[in-house]
């Protein structure tokens, strides 16, 4: 599979540089997660990634290509993007929403065998199997973010991209996005994924992308980003960093003392 890859982008919005020269890029099989304060940057970034901006500088290229030379249907099936404020307002069954991320894929004489199965997969994966029949206006926030993130799976792209996918979800379901997460990637696909929660990065990704104004502060393991003094640059928080008995690292956060 190939590398997704920034080039220098730039892209000024309302007037205001969001993104300033940001060049990344992102290896197969492995889940990087996009950090930093509101206003960052990150959903921009995400949004170039998928097409769904047009830097005014650089580019993004695709296995090598830009992305503007492959085709709409051939960028579906590598690129899936779930938004941060995707929603559905229409009274659609969640099996059929599901269904909508196979289109890419779908041959002319209709689903196939294969198309079934990926979406049953991925409603599994998502833990929506038992909300197959009901319509989506019927589920709660938490349960239609679910439903959408299994809409995207169920297009196998190579690339997934996922903007806040643990917004509205409880705890119990958070750490099951995780782990989705952690098996789409040990299944060869890269994903890219902007979370808020440090806790949550440590947990998931193999390499951390730090970003501040639209400039990329560090990338790299979560180990080598997530120091102490960087958290305090670029959040303006102090931080402890510790392990739990069984090896896990965590991050505690709090204001930073007066001088």
């Amino acid at each position: 599979m190939s590398v997704l890859a920034a080039e220098n982008l730039t892209l000024n919005l309302g007037g205001r540089r969001v993104l300033d020269a940001v060049s990344a890029s992102f290896a197969p099989g492995r889940v990087t997660a996009v950090l930093g304060p509101n206003g960052a940057g990150k959903s921009t970034l995400l949004s170039c990634l998928a097409g769904l901006h047009t830097p005014d500088a650089g580019e993004v290229l695709v296995g090598g290509q830009p992305r503007a030379a492959l085709g709409m249907r051939d960028l579906a099936r590598q690129i899936g993007l779930l938004p941060q404020d995707a929603d559905v307002h229409w009274d659609i069954d969640v099996a059929t929403l599901v269904a909508l991320g196979r289109y890419p894929h779908r041959a002319r004489w209709g689903e196939t065998e294969t198309d079934r199965t990926a979406v049953v997969r991925a409603m599994a994966a998502t833990d929506v199997t038992q909300f197959a029949a009901r319509p989506m206006t019927a589920l709660s926030g938490g349960e239609r973010a679910r439903v959408l993130l299994a809409r995207v799976l169920a297009g196998e792209p190579q690339w997934l991209l996922a903007d806040e996918p643990l917004a509205n979800l409880d705890p119990a379901h958070q750490l099951d996005t995780l782990g989705c997460l952690r098996d789409v990637a040990r299944g060869g696909a890269g994903v890219i994924v902007v979370l808020h929660d440090l806790n949550h990065a440590i947990r998931v990704a193999d390499e951390v992308l730090l970003l501040y104004d639209g400039r990329i502060v560090a990338q790299g393991a979560p180990a080598d980003v997530l120091t102490p003094e960087r958290i305090a640059e670029t959040y303006g928080v102090s931080s402890h960093i510790g392990t739990t008995p069984d090896g896990v690292r965590f991050i505690v956060t709090s204001h930073m003392a007066q001088r």
